[in-house]
């Protein structure tokens, strides 16, 4: 990933004051911030397909032990660092290119008083040059990020370089589909720029090739359609919630849950879960 690259990324995931309008958002749902719980923010930090609860089936699968050191790759507002911090007792670090989530994130973070009972920290930072020492990991989280990265090779070698022996890769990732090319905009892309889709099978080659290997696998694509499905259906008949996807991305929120449904139910894109360890 170049800088400018770097730079159109960051420009994608930007939004000044977000805490103070979440905060709004908070108010107007008649909760108080300072009686937060991490299941309050699921509206405007879960915003990725399956939400929270793909997140924890997911983790349950891996079988970490309490107190193990996590990464949050691409950890944006941090609401999965929270969630499994608190879920699981694990101590976290989140890592995001954004400078606008990286500060979000830490203050929701003290909102539902977390850092007082978890220890979990907020770096900005790019997934292809971490700000982390080698083998200091249990596991890396890397969930929908993969998507925004052209450079799959280096991000999934500074993956391995953190992660100690035996350590884990969990991923749940959107991976390129054999249908039509997807419809846009999406929430990790407004346009094809910054979008770097890849087939499974090649990211799985890469995987191999760093030193990865594999303990499960599940493709989760038709799952993802209907909860997509589900999501619309909601949508539709329900007014806009105070805490919702538009806070972060704006305008284009409004059309993420119709063109995701279309694009996992035509397979443009396919939505996969993995499991793999650093030998």
């Amino acid at each position: 990933m170049t800088p400018l690259l770097d730079e159109s990324v960051q420009s994608h995931y930007a939004c000044p004051d977000l805490a103070k309008k979440i905060r709004a958002g908070i108010e107007r749902s008649g909760k108080n911030v300072e009686d937060l719980s991490v299941r309050d923010l699921g509206p405007v930090d879960q915003l990725h397909t399956g939400g929270g609860p793909a997140t924890l089936s997911l983790m349950e699968k891996a079988g970490l032990h309490q107190g193990a050191e996590i990464l949050d790759a691409g950890c944006g507002i941090g609401g999965s660092s929270r969630l499994i911090a608190e879920h699981f007792k694990l101590n976290v670090t989140g890592i995001d290119l954004a400078p606008d989530f990286v500060d979000t994130a830490g203050t929701l973070t003290r909102w539902c008083g977390l850092d007082r009972k978890r220890n979990i920290n907020f770096r900005q930072g790019s997934v292809l040059d971490l700000p982390c020492e080698d083998l200091f990991f249990d596991a890396v989280l890397c969930q929908h990020i993969l998507m925004n990265i052209r450079d799959k090779a280096t991000a999934l070698a500074e993956f391995y370089r953190v992660l100690k022996p035996g350590g884990k890769l969990i991923l749940h990732e959107i991976t390129d589909g054999p249908g039509p090319a997807p419809r846009m905009p999406v929430p990790w892309a407004a346009d094809t720029s910054i979008s770097f889709l890849t087939p499974w099978k090649e990211v799985t080659e890469i995987m191999e090739k760093t030193g990865f290997t594999p303990e499960f696998f599940s493709d989760e694509t038709g799952n993802s359609a209907l909860w997509w499905k589900k999501v619309n259906a909601f949508t539709a008949k329900s007014p806009p919630r105070p805490l919702n996807p538009g806070i972060v991305f704006g305008d284009n929120a409004a059309l993420f849950g119709p063109n995701m449904e279309i694009n996992f139910s035509s397979r443009s894109v396919c939505c996969i879960e993995a499991i793999l360890i650093k030998p």
